[in-house]
């Protein structure tokens, strides 16, 4: 197929890109949300989408964690924030 190959490279360029300014001691995650309820999930993106003030979404990681029936399905939206680490993050990982 035509440009496959271009499409490819340039996906894989910005996968890149990405990982490496998300790269350990670059930043730190903070969670914007986390909830079990599927219809509050949806709602919280769509507020965000129209707000005014727009979030860089190159920067997020949305984490589904699949649950079972003990356990609900949880979903969790985080923001990348550029900066030093939090000393929190810090102590946790040195251990």
């Amino acid at each position: 197929m035509p440009g496959q190959r271009k499409r490819k490279r340039q996906q894989q360029d910005a996968s890149r890109r990405a990982t490496a300014r998300t790269a350990s001691g670059t930043g730190y995650w903070t969670v914007l949300l986390e909830t079990q309820d599927a219809s509050e999930w949806r709602s919280h993106l769509r507020r965000l989408r129209c707000a005014e003030e727009q979030i860089d979404w190159s920067m997020t990681r949305v984490d589904t964690l699949c649950g079972r029936l003990v356990q609900p399905t949880t979903y969790r939206l985080s923001l990348f924030v550029p900066g030093p680490e939090r000393a929190l993050d810090r102590d946790l990982s040195g251990r």
